[in-house]
């Protein structure tokens, strides 16, 4: 039965924030050995893959604004795993990974993969491969 796209309950944005709080607290739950939230999963991982980066340009590759990822910084910040410091354009903060985070990242990656399995478990291979193709072109149409 087709969906009615006027009808409220079938919001798209409510639809999305649903669906992500859920598949957030799986990977929450699943990454709490290691002491990490998926967002702080992200982060590390991000930095790890892309090297040092200006805060703007992180901010960009994550899709947020620059006052989220401030926020959600500062707890792996404290814990160690990630760096802010000046670049040689005192104007400039990079974002850089520790030896720390490293660590960190590769002790979480097992659990982390758990809980993307789980994921593509649940939506079925095919359709987590749809839901990614869709999450790209929603991602490149904001850039």
């Amino acid at each position: 039965m087709p969906l009615n796209p006027t009808d409220v309950t079938s919001c798209t944005c409510a639809g999305l924030r649903k669906a992500t709080r859920l598949i957030s607290q799986n990977y929450d739950a699943t990454l709490k050995p290691s002491g990490l939230k998926a967002t702080q999963y992200t982060l590390l991982a991000t930095v790890h893959k892309t090297g040092a980066l200006p805060m703007k340009q992180l901010a960009s590759v994550l899709g947020m604004d620059r006052t989220t990822l401030t926020r959600n910084l500062k707890p792996v910040i404290h814990k160690g795993f990630i760096q802010n410091e000046t670049d040689t354009d005192q104007r400039i903060r990079l974002v850089r990974i520790t030896k720390e985070g490293t660590r960190a990242l590769h002790e979480a990656t097992p659990l982390w993969q758990v809980a993307q399995n789980r994921a593509i478990e649940v939506l079925g291979q095919k359709n987590w491969n749809s839901l990614m193709l869709v999450i790209d072109k929603i991602s490149s149409e904001e850039e």
